[in-house]
């Protein structure tokens, strides 16, 4: 059965974002408890890119299946599950990267939608967090995804958030979305 394309970010408001967003069914990964396998050989680099035996997996198709089954155990492992078996697979930061914003609003009244690079939709605010991390390399920022997974967000989409935190004028600096002000320095 074919997967539905990802829908174009830019053509939608961000009332029809969190309705697409609300409306993405995906397998019920947290009530299944099958035996652990061993490994997929698989591995999620920093890029977003998915490896199967060290080769990038080129069907998008393939990577929205298999992103609709990770899953992240209380251990911080990440799994790929289905209900009779769940096998480990390797993520070199976060297993999905936010890769496209769209912003309605400002200041407190802002809300912002990102797509990731699965196709998935996910719209900021108290549920899906945004938060930052300070590393030596700079800041990386994070966007909660769903049940412990999470979504680096790409530079370029970093670049506007930056923008709006310090058009914003608070103090910290941050950015609103749906009710919710995230502090654009880390906690």
């Amino acid at each position: 059965m074919p997967m539905t394309p990802p829908p174009d970010l830019a053509s939608l408001s961000l009332a029809e974002i969190a309705r697409l967003a609300e409306a993405q069914k995906l397998p019920p990964v947290e009530s299944w408890n099958p035996a652990h396998c061993g490994h997929s050989d698989m591995r999620i680099a920093r890029d977003g890119t998915w490896y199967h035996q060290g080769s990038p997996i080129g069907r998008e198709a393939m990577v929205r299946l298999f992103a609709s089954i990770l899953r992240r155990e209380a251990d911080g492992r990440h799994v790929l599950v289905t209900p009779v078996e769940k096998l480990d697979i390797d993520v070199e930061d976060a297993p999905f990267l936010a890769v496209e914003m769209k912003r309605e609003g400002a200041g407190a009244t802002a809300r912002l939608a990102f797509r990731l690079n699965t196709g998935d939709l996910v719209a900021a605010g108290p549920d899906h967090p945004i938060r930052f991390e300070e590393r030596e390399d700079g800041p990386h920022p994070y966007l909660r995804v769903r049940a412990g997974l999470e979504a680096l967000i790409a530079r370029p989409v970093y670049y506007e958030l930056a923008t709006l935190a310090l058009d914003n004028g608070s103090d910290p600096p941050g950015i609103w979305s749906n009710g919710a002000f995230f502090p654009i320095a880390p906690a």
